[in-house]
Protein backbone atom coordinates (compact mmCIF):
# COMPACT_ATOMS: atom_id res chain seq x y z
CA UNK A 1 0.00 0.00 0.00
CA UNK A 2 1.21 2.91 -0.69
CA UNK A 3 -0.18 6.81 0.92
CA UNK A 4 -2.45 8.64 -1.45
CA UNK A 5 -3.24 11.52 0.49
CA UNK A 6 -2.47 13.76 4.11
CA UNK A 7 -4.26 16.65 4.80
CA UNK A 8 -2.05 18.69 7.21
CA UNK A 9 -3.25 20.67 10.24
CA UNK A 10 -6.89 20.10 9.30
CA UNK A 11 -8.07 21.55 12.94
CA UNK A 12 -7.02 23.92 15.21
CA UNK A 13 -7.90 20.76 17.66
CA UNK A 14 -8.40 17.12 18.12
CA UNK A 15 -10.27 15.69 15.08
CA UNK A 16 -13.56 13.32 16.19
CA UNK A 17 -14.67 12.23 13.09
CA UNK A 18 -14.07 11.75 9.61
CA UNK A 19 -17.04 10.81 6.82
CA UNK A 20 -17.10 10.04 3.11
CA UNK A 21 -19.11 10.94 0.95
CA UNK A 22 -21.40 8.15 -1.18
CA UNK A 23 -18.63 8.60 -3.84
CA UNK A 24 -15.91 9.27 -1.91
CA UNK A 25 -14.97 12.23 -3.50
CA UNK A 26 -15.69 14.56 -0.04
CA UNK A 27 -14.99 13.94 3.27
CA UNK A 28 -16.12 15.57 6.27
CA UNK A 29 -14.57 16.28 9.38
CA UNK A 30 -15.22 17.57 12.61
CA UNK A 31 -13.24 18.58 15.54
CA UNK A 32 -12.97 20.31 19.23
CA UNK A 33 -12.42 23.22 17.95
CA UNK A 34 -16.28 23.11 16.84
CA UNK A 35 -16.23 23.09 13.41
CA UNK A 36 -17.00 21.10 10.46
CA UNK A 37 -14.70 21.33 7.51
CA UNK A 38 -16.04 19.55 3.93
CA UNK A 39 -12.32 18.67 1.81
CA UNK A 40 -12.43 18.26 -2.12
CA UNK A 41 -10.93 15.96 -3.45
CA UNK A 42 -8.50 16.64 -6.75
CA UNK A 43 -8.29 13.60 -8.34
CA UNK A 44 -5.48 14.79 -10.57
CA UNK A 45 -2.78 14.73 -8.30
CA UNK A 46 -4.67 12.84 -5.36
CA UNK A 47 -5.01 16.12 -2.55
CA UNK A 48 -7.64 17.27 -0.71
CA UNK A 49 -8.79 20.95 -0.24
CA UNK A 50 -11.13 22.64 1.84
CA UNK A 51 -14.49 23.15 0.27
CA UNK A 52 -16.05 24.35 3.00
CA UNK A 53 -15.49 25.16 6.90
CA UNK A 54 -17.58 26.56 9.60
CA UNK A 55 -18.58 26.61 13.68
CA UNK A 56 -21.50 24.40 13.26
CA UNK A 57 -22.35 23.68 17.12
CA UNK A 58 -21.51 25.78 20.96
CA UNK A 59 -19.38 22.59 21.72
CA UNK A 60 -16.84 19.96 20.45
CA UNK A 61 -18.66 18.09 17.18
CA UNK A 62 -18.40 14.71 18.10
CA UNK A 63 -19.69 12.85 14.87
CA UNK A 64 -20.54 13.59 11.18
CA UNK A 65 -22.73 11.36 8.74
CA UNK A 66 -23.92 11.66 5.18
CA UNK A 67 -26.80 11.31 3.85
CA UNK A 68 -27.80 9.10 1.00
CA UNK A 69 -27.07 11.40 -2.50
CA UNK A 70 -30.36 10.42 -3.47
CA UNK A 71 -31.56 13.12 -0.70
CA UNK A 72 -28.94 15.91 -2.02
CA UNK A 73 -26.09 16.80 -0.18
CA UNK A 74 -26.50 16.10 3.49
CA UNK A 75 -24.50 16.20 6.56
CA UNK A 76 -25.96 15.56 10.09
CA UNK A 77 -23.61 16.73 12.86
CA UNK A 78 -24.02 15.48 16.31
CA UNK A 79 -22.20 17.50 19.60
CA UNK A 80 -21.07 17.70 23.36
CA UNK A 81 -23.76 20.84 23.25
CA UNK A 82 -26.69 18.00 23.22
CA UNK A 83 -28.07 18.54 19.88
CA UNK A 84 -27.96 17.09 16.22
CA UNK A 85 -27.61 19.80 13.29
CA UNK A 86 -28.95 18.56 9.65
CA UNK A 87 -26.91 20.41 7.27
CA UNK A 88 -27.62 20.93 3.07
CA UNK A 89 -25.51 21.98 0.84
CA UNK A 90 -26.64 25.24 -0.95
CA UNK A 91 -24.93 27.19 -2.90
CA UNK A 92 -27.24 29.96 -2.86
CA UNK A 93 -27.43 29.68 1.31
CA UNK A 94 -28.55 33.12 2.69
CA UNK A 95 -26.20 34.98 5.35
CA UNK A 96 -27.26 33.98 8.97
CA UNK A 97 -29.62 36.73 10.50
CA UNK A 98 -28.90 38.96 13.08
CA UNK A 99 -31.14 38.74 16.20
CA UNK A 100 -32.30 41.64 18.54
CA UNK A 101 -29.28 40.36 21.01
CA UNK A 102 -26.92 40.23 18.71
CA UNK A 103 -26.69 36.50 17.91
CA UNK A 104 -27.00 34.93 14.45
CA UNK A 105 -29.78 32.55 14.12
CA UNK A 106 -27.68 30.26 12.08
CA UNK A 107 -24.30 28.73 13.14
CA UNK A 108 -22.64 28.80 9.63
CA UNK A 109 -21.00 31.94 8.29
CA UNK A 110 -22.36 33.95 5.45
CA UNK A 111 -19.29 32.36 3.18
CA UNK A 112 -20.57 28.66 3.75
CA UNK A 113 -22.55 27.06 1.24
CA UNK A 114 -24.23 24.56 3.99
CA UNK A 115 -27.11 25.75 5.58
CA UNK A 116 -28.43 24.85 8.52
CA UNK A 117 -31.88 23.08 7.82
CA UNK A 118 -32.98 21.53 11.41
CA UNK A 119 -31.65 21.66 15.45
CA UNK A 120 -33.13 18.29 17.02
CA UNK A 121 -33.17 19.10 20.72
CA UNK A 122 -34.04 15.69 22.20
CA UNK A 123 -31.43 14.71 23.98
CA UNK A 124 -30.20 14.91 27.63
CA UNK A 125 -26.55 14.42 27.26
CA UNK A 126 -23.78 14.04 25.24
CA UNK A 127 -24.80 13.24 21.48
CA UNK A 128 -21.63 10.57 20.40
CA UNK A 129 -23.08 9.51 17.63
CA UNK A 130 -25.22 9.99 14.33
CA UNK A 131 -25.82 7.67 11.77
CA UNK A 132 -28.34 7.96 8.43
CA UNK A 133 -30.10 4.91 7.71
CA UNK A 134 -29.83 2.71 4.41
CA UNK A 135 -32.13 4.89 1.99
CA UNK A 136 -34.28 2.56 0.87
CA UNK A 137 -35.79 3.31 4.54
CA UNK A 138 -36.36 7.02 3.75
CA UNK A 139 -34.55 9.95 5.08
CA UNK A 140 -34.40 8.60 8.60
CA UNK A 141 -31.60 9.38 11.36
CA UNK A 142 -30.18 7.72 14.22
CA UNK A 143 -28.47 9.28 17.05
CA UNK A 144 -27.47 8.01 20.65
CA UNK A 145 -26.26 9.88 23.79
CA UNK A 146 -24.91 9.97 26.96
CA UNK A 147 -28.82 9.47 28.88
CA UNK A 148 -28.32 5.82 27.11
CA UNK A 149 -31.29 6.50 24.71
CA UNK A 150 -31.09 5.76 21.31
CA UNK A 151 -33.05 8.03 19.20
CA UNK A 152 -34.32 7.49 15.54
CA UNK A 153 -35.78 10.33 13.43
CA UNK A 154 -37.70 10.98 10.04
CA UNK A 155 -37.64 13.63 8.27
CA UNK A 156 -41.54 14.68 6.87
CA UNK A 157 -40.21 17.58 5.10
CA UNK A 158 -37.46 16.24 2.60
CA UNK A 159 -37.42 19.49 0.03
CA UNK A 160 -36.72 21.48 3.20
CA UNK A 161 -35.26 19.69 5.83
CA UNK A 162 -37.37 21.49 8.35
CA UNK A 163 -39.38 19.13 10.02
CA UNK A 164 -38.15 15.68 11.51
CA UNK A 165 -40.60 13.54 13.91
CA UNK A 166 -38.77 11.91 16.81
CA UNK A 167 -40.06 7.91 15.19
CA UNK A 168 -38.57 5.85 18.18
CA UNK A 169 -37.01 6.88 21.66
CA UNK A 170 -35.43 3.72 22.96
CA UNK A 171 -33.91 3.03 26.45
CA UNK A 172 -30.84 0.18 25.50
CA UNK A 173 -29.61 -0.08 28.66
CA UNK A 174 -33.45 -1.40 29.83
CA UNK A 175 -34.90 -2.85 26.45
CA UNK A 176 -36.22 -6.20 26.85
CA UNK A 177 -34.16 -9.31 25.14
CA UNK A 178 -35.62 -11.74 23.30
CA UNK A 179 -32.03 -13.32 22.80
CA UNK A 180 -31.14 -16.56 25.23
CA UNK A 181 -27.98 -14.13 25.60
CA UNK A 182 -28.14 -12.70 29.10
CA UNK A 183 -27.57 -8.79 28.80
CA UNK A 184 -26.56 -8.75 32.51
CA UNK A 185 -23.84 -11.21 32.26
CA UNK A 186 -21.67 -8.15 34.13
CA UNK A 187 -22.19 -5.23 36.93
CA UNK A 188 -22.72 -1.54 35.93
CA UNK A 189 -19.91 0.38 37.70
CA UNK A 190 -19.30 4.38 37.05
CA UNK A 191 -16.66 4.77 34.56
CA UNK A 192 -14.06 7.28 34.39
CA UNK A 193 -14.87 10.46 33.22
CA UNK A 194 -14.57 11.68 29.63
CA UNK A 195 -13.73 15.15 28.47
CA UNK A 196 -17.79 15.82 27.98
CA UNK A 197 -19.64 19.03 28.46
CA UNK A 198 -20.66 19.27 31.78
CA UNK A 199 -21.52 23.35 31.46
CA UNK A 200 -24.31 25.27 29.73
CA UNK A 201 -22.78 26.00 25.93
CA UNK A 202 -22.81 29.73 25.38
CA UNK A 203 -26.36 31.55 24.83
CA UNK A 204 -27.93 28.21 26.32
CA UNK A 205 -30.61 28.93 28.92
CA UNK A 206 -29.75 27.81 32.45
CA UNK A 207 -32.94 26.72 33.38
CA UNK A 208 -32.67 24.10 30.49
CA UNK A 209 -29.60 23.06 31.02
CA UNK A 210 -30.66 22.36 35.18
CA UNK A 211 -33.95 20.50 33.58
CA UNK A 212 -31.66 18.23 31.30
CA UNK A 213 -29.36 17.55 34.38
CA UNK A 214 -32.02 16.45 36.65
CA UNK A 215 -33.76 14.33 34.32
CA UNK A 216 -30.69 12.43 33.52
CA UNK A 217 -29.88 11.78 37.17
CA UNK A 218 -33.51 10.71 37.85
CA UNK A 219 -33.03 8.12 35.16
CA UNK A 220 -29.81 7.04 36.14
CA UNK A 221 -30.86 6.61 39.71
CA UNK A 222 -33.95 4.60 39.15
CA UNK A 223 -31.26 2.63 37.66
CA UNK A 224 -30.02 0.39 40.86
CA UNK A 225 -25.86 0.05 40.23
CA UNK A 226 -25.98 2.67 37.29
CA UNK A 227 -24.00 5.58 37.83
CA UNK A 228 -24.92 8.90 36.36
CA UNK A 229 -21.92 9.91 34.86
CA UNK A 230 -21.50 10.72 31.28
CA UNK A 231 -19.01 7.95 30.96
CA UNK A 232 -21.87 5.41 31.28
CA UNK A 233 -24.05 6.21 28.65
CA UNK A 234 -24.51 5.44 25.35
CA UNK A 235 -21.46 5.27 22.80
CA UNK A 236 -22.13 3.73 19.04
CA UNK A 237 -24.41 2.88 16.98
CA UNK A 238 -24.55 1.34 12.54
CA UNK A 239 -27.32 -0.05 10.74
CA UNK A 240 -27.91 -3.60 9.07
CA UNK A 241 -27.18 -1.90 5.48
CA UNK A 242 -29.26 -5.59 4.30
CA UNK A 243 -33.12 -4.50 3.50
CA UNK A 244 -34.02 -7.88 3.50
CA UNK A 245 -34.12 -7.92 7.13
CA UNK A 246 -35.62 -5.09 7.54
CA UNK A 247 -34.35 -1.74 9.96
CA UNK A 248 -31.83 -3.26 12.75
CA UNK A 249 -29.02 -1.25 14.40
CA UNK A 250 -26.11 -2.61 16.66
CA UNK A 251 -26.09 -0.12 19.35
CA UNK A 252 -23.50 0.03 22.47
CA UNK A 253 -24.27 1.89 25.92
CA UNK A 254 -22.28 1.76 29.40
CA UNK A 255 -19.56 -0.01 30.34
CA UNK A 256 -20.76 -3.56 30.72
CA UNK A 257 -19.09 -4.36 26.89
CA UNK A 258 -21.35 -5.81 25.35
CA UNK A 259 -23.65 -4.76 21.84
CA UNK A 260 -27.29 -4.87 21.47
CA UNK A 261 -28.56 -5.70 17.91
CA UNK A 262 -32.39 -3.64 18.17
CA UNK A 263 -34.98 -4.53 15.68
CA UNK A 264 -37.17 -1.77 14.75
CA UNK A 265 -40.95 -2.52 13.59
CA UNK A 266 -43.61 -0.13 13.07
CA UNK A 267 -46.25 -3.04 14.38
CA UNK A 268 -44.63 -3.32 17.65
CA UNK A 269 -42.08 -1.94 19.94
CA UNK A 270 -38.45 -2.47 19.74
CA UNK A 271 -36.69 -5.56 20.67
CA UNK A 272 -33.21 -6.55 21.51
CA UNK A 273 -33.17 -10.01 19.20
CA UNK A 274 -29.42 -10.29 20.05
CA UNK A 275 -26.40 -9.52 22.36
CA UNK A 276 -23.06 -9.28 21.62
CA UNK A 277 -21.16 -10.51 24.35
CA UNK A 278 -17.41 -11.57 24.52
CA UNK A 279 -17.67 -13.47 27.83
CA UNK A 280 -21.28 -14.31 28.57
CA UNK A 281 -20.64 -16.83 30.95
CA UNK A 282 -18.39 -14.54 32.89
CA UNK A 283 -19.35 -13.97 36.98
CA UNK A 284 -19.95 -10.62 37.58
CA UNK A 285 -17.16 -8.07 36.51
CA UNK A 286 -15.08 -5.98 38.52
CA UNK A 287 -14.49 -2.44 37.83
CA UNK A 288 -11.13 -3.41 36.55
CA UNK A 289 -12.44 -5.52 33.30
CA UNK A 290 -15.37 -3.43 32.83
CA UNK A 291 -15.16 -1.38 29.33
CA UNK A 292 -17.17 0.55 27.05
CA UNK A 293 -17.74 -0.70 23.32
CA UNK A 294 -16.73 3.01 21.64
CA UNK A 295 -17.15 1.72 17.94
CA UNK A 296 -19.07 -0.15 16.07
CA UNK A 297 -19.57 -1.24 12.23
CA UNK A 298 -21.97 -3.47 10.33
CA UNK A 299 -20.10 -5.06 7.49
CA UNK A 300 -21.74 -4.73 3.68
CA UNK A 301 -23.39 -8.51 2.93
CA UNK A 302 -22.82 -9.00 -0.61
CA UNK A 303 -24.39 -11.88 -0.82
CA UNK A 304 -23.22 -13.24 2.07
CA UNK A 305 -25.66 -15.73 4.19
CA UNK A 306 -24.30 -14.78 7.49
CA UNK A 307 -23.37 -10.83 9.10
CA UNK A 308 -20.63 -9.33 10.04
CA UNK A 309 -20.18 -6.86 12.69
CA UNK A 310 -16.78 -5.05 13.71
CA UNK A 311 -16.33 -3.46 17.59
CA UNK A 312 -13.75 -1.42 19.12
CA UNK A 313 -13.26 -1.11 22.82
CA UNK A 314 -11.62 0.50 25.90
CA UNK A 315 -10.26 -2.66 26.61
CA UNK A 316 -8.36 -2.46 23.23
CA UNK A 317 -9.63 -5.35 21.31
CA UNK A 318 -11.29 -5.49 18.09
CA UNK A 319 -13.34 -7.80 17.84
CA UNK A 320 -15.24 -9.63 14.70
CA UNK A 321 -18.60 -11.14 15.38
CA UNK A 322 -20.15 -13.35 12.47
CA UNK A 323 -23.79 -13.22 13.31
CA UNK A 324 -26.45 -15.70 11.98
CA UNK A 325 -29.54 -14.10 11.39
CA UNK A 326 -33.06 -16.53 12.49
CA UNK A 327 -34.32 -19.40 10.21
CA UNK A 328 -37.83 -20.00 9.51
CA UNK A 329 -39.14 -22.74 7.70
CA UNK A 330 -40.87 -20.45 5.12
CA UNK A 331 -37.47 -18.31 4.13
CA UNK A 332 -39.11 -15.37 5.36
CA UNK A 333 -36.88 -12.31 7.62
CA UNK A 334 -37.68 -14.37 10.69
CA UNK A 335 -39.22 -11.80 12.44
CA UNK A 336 -40.82 -13.44 15.12
CA UNK A 337 -37.82 -13.96 17.82
CA UNK A 338 -39.84 -15.64 20.18
CA UNK A 339 -39.53 -19.09 18.67
CA UNK A 340 -38.45 -22.17 20.73
CA UNK A 341 -34.56 -23.29 19.67
CA UNK A 342 -31.51 -22.00 18.25
CA UNK A 343 -33.32 -22.13 14.67
CA UNK A 344 -36.02 -19.31 15.72
CA UNK A 345 -33.18 -16.92 17.43
CA UNK A 346 -30.42 -14.52 16.12
CA UNK A 347 -26.69 -16.52 16.96
CA UNK A 348 -23.36 -14.92 17.12
CA UNK A 349 -19.75 -16.31 17.02
CA UNK A 350 -16.40 -14.31 17.56
CA UNK A 351 -14.22 -14.78 14.07
CA UNK A 352 -11.86 -12.85 15.39
CA UNK A 353 -10.34 -10.97 18.45
CA UNK A 354 -6.78 -8.27 18.40
CA UNK A 355 -5.15 -6.35 20.51
CA UNK A 356 -2.59 -5.12 18.86
CA UNK A 357 -3.91 -1.58 19.39
CA UNK A 358 -3.13 -2.13 23.26
CA UNK A 359 -4.80 1.03 23.82
CA UNK A 360 -8.64 1.91 23.22
CA UNK A 361 -10.12 1.65 20.08
CA UNK A 362 -12.26 4.70 18.60
CA UNK A 363 -13.33 3.38 15.28
CA UNK A 364 -13.91 0.37 13.15
CA UNK A 365 -14.49 0.79 9.46
CA UNK A 366 -15.32 -2.01 6.44
CA UNK A 367 -14.57 -1.72 2.99
CA UNK A 368 -17.30 -1.86 0.42
CA UNK A 369 -17.22 -5.49 -0.04
CA UNK A 370 -16.94 -6.43 3.97
CA UNK A 371 -13.57 -8.79 3.51
CA UNK A 372 -11.25 -5.82 4.90
CA UNK A 373 -11.63 -3.95 8.08
CA UNK A 374 -9.59 -0.94 9.22
CA UNK A 375 -9.20 -0.10 12.91
CA UNK A 376 -8.00 3.25 14.82
CA UNK A 377 -6.50 3.25 18.34
CA UNK A 378 -5.16 5.73 20.66
CA UNK A 379 -1.82 4.08 19.52
CA UNK A 380 -1.29 6.33 16.75
CA UNK A 381 -1.96 3.83 13.95
CA UNK A 382 -4.43 2.49 11.46
CA UNK A 383 -4.58 -1.35 11.40
CA UNK A 384 -5.75 -3.20 8.67
CA UNK A 385 -8.14 -6.87 9.31
CA UNK A 386 -8.49 -9.49 6.58
CA UNK A 387 -10.03 -12.16 6.07
CA UNK A 388 -8.57 -15.92 5.01
CA UNK A 389 -10.56 -19.18 3.94
CA UNK A 390 -13.96 -18.29 3.53
CA UNK A 391 -14.38 -15.41 5.90
CA UNK A 392 -14.33 -18.19 8.85
CA UNK A 393 -10.22 -17.02 10.00
CA UNK A 394 -9.02 -13.13 9.83
CA UNK A 395 -5.48 -12.49 10.24
CA UNK A 396 -3.28 -8.81 10.52
CA UNK A 397 -3.18 -6.95 6.95
CA UNK A 398 -0.63 -4.17 8.19
CA UNK A 399 -0.76 -1.12 9.45
CA UNK A 400 -0.44 2.68 8.88
CA UNK A 401 1.42 5.15 11.47
CA UNK A 402 1.10 9.55 10.96
CA UNK A 403 3.81 10.31 12.63
CA UNK A 404 5.90 13.96 12.94
CA UNK A 405 9.36 13.36 10.59
CA UNK A 406 12.39 14.90 11.94
CA UNK A 407 12.83 18.31 10.79
CA UNK A 408 14.60 19.03 7.37
CA UNK A 409 13.31 21.82 6.26
CA UNK A 410 10.19 24.52 6.74
CA UNK A 411 7.42 22.59 5.29
CA UNK A 412 6.58 20.07 8.28
CA UNK A 413 5.90 17.40 6.50
CA UNK A 414 4.74 13.77 7.90
CA UNK A 415 5.81 10.40 7.30
CA UNK A 416 3.83 7.45 6.69
CA UNK A 417 4.99 4.24 8.19
CA UNK A 418 3.83 1.04 6.67
CA UNK A 419 4.26 -2.79 8.39
CA UNK A 420 2.64 -5.44 6.51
Amino acid sequence: MIQTGLIQNAHSDLVTDASYDFYGLRLATCSLDQRIKVWQLDEENGTWKVEDDWKAHDAAVSRVSWAHPEFGSIIASSSFDRTVKIWEHSPDAQPPTVNGNGSASQSQPSSSKWAERAVLLDARGTVRAVAFAPHHFGLKLATISTDNFLRVYECLEQPSLATWQLSEEIDVHTLPSTSSTSVHSRAHTVALATPTQTIAPEGASPSLVAQALLQQQGSAASRPGFGNREADGGWCISWCRDRYWGEILAAGCGISGIIKIIQLSPSRRPTTILVLDPSPSAPVADADKAFAVTCVSWAPSCGRSYHLIATGGRDGHVRIWKVKPAADDDGEQGDDAEMSGDEGRWTASVVGDFDEHQSTVGRVEWNVTGTVLSSAGNDGRVRLWKAALGGNIWRPAGSVGVEQAEETGTDGDKDVDMQS
